[in-house]
């Protein structure tokens, strides 16, 4: 039975990581994992075998409810560009499928491991476009595919919606900031599903999974998360057209590299 300590702590992540998503249009598995993580070793599940992959299917779980709620604030304020959202889509499917297949065979120590090393370095990425020019143009079908692939399956290893990787790549490409964010955000809810999806599949016939789980799922963690989410993402999207972005992109790298520090202290 969980403590109240334990509802109340996933509500106020739950509120923060859709404040985030809105704000920068990413799914806000960056705070979701690290907390999921948390209360499973509260659980003393904190050695199972498949901690990390029932922390990172939560958070697709939840993204699933958080980017849909970002991806309509969004597109009410017209910030999201479909054309690209549609050429990227289905790489960005294929990715997370062909991550969630091979994350299976990687043990939790290393999805950690690439976890950290993953977050250190999209943070230092983040802080530093926010002094570049963009200089490339958007790739053709065929390269964008192939980038879209990539980016899904990273998203799907470390439970993301895969914003914190196409935010900086579309600013690159010559998106202006709000309408980088917004199509990020048109992206994350079908990564978010067919993350979802592919945890819960490959996670059906594992057997010593703890009480609560669907596959690599764990519903408890889902129900709470879910709701403050929805509530507070479109109040990060409003947020989202009143900041300053170049303010916003530093603050969401120092907060990546917060999350990476966190985690590789509870790793050693």
């Amino acid at each position: 039975m969980w403590h109240w300590e334990i509802i109340l702590l996933l509500l106020f992540v739950g509120s923060a990581s859709g404040f985030i998503a809105g704000l920068f249009g990413v799914g806000g598995g960056a705070l979701i994992v690290p907390v999921v993580l948390w209360v499973l070793g509260y659980q003393g599940l904190a050695q199972h075998p498949y901690a990390q992959h029932l922390a990172v299917g939560t958070s697709f779980a939840v993204m699933v409810f958080t980017s849909f709620s970002s991806m309509l604030g969004q597109h009410k304020k017209q910030a999201v560009d479909w054309k690209t959202v549609f050429m990227m889509m289905p790489g960005m499917i294929f990715g997370v499928f062909l991550g969630s297949l091979s994350a299976k065979y990687i043990p939790t120590f290393w999805l950690q491991i690439f976890f950290i090393l993953f977050f250190t370095a999209v943070a230092f990425r983040t802080l530093h476009t926010g002094h570049q020019t963009a200089s490339h143009p958007l790739p053709k079908l065929p390269g964008l595919t192939a980038v879209s692939t990539l980016f899904g399956t990273m998203s799907s290893w470390v439970g993301i919606g895969g914003g914190s990787l196409s935010v900086p790549f579309l600013i690159r490409c010559g998106f202006p900031t709000h309408k980088a964010i917004g199509t990020s955000s048109g992206l994350s809810w079908p990564i978010a599903l067919a993350g979802a999806v592919s945890y819960l599949l490959n996670g059906l016939k594992v057997g010593g999974l703890p009480e609560g789980s669907l596959g690599f799922l764990y519903l408890p963690a889902i129900g709470v998360l879910s709701v403050a989410t929805i509530t507070f993402a479109p109040l990060g999207v409003k947020a989202a057209h009143k900041l300053s972005s170049a303010k916003l992109k530093k603050s969401f790298g120092i907060m990546l590299l917060l999350i990476a520090g966190k985690m590789l202290y509870n790793l050693f």
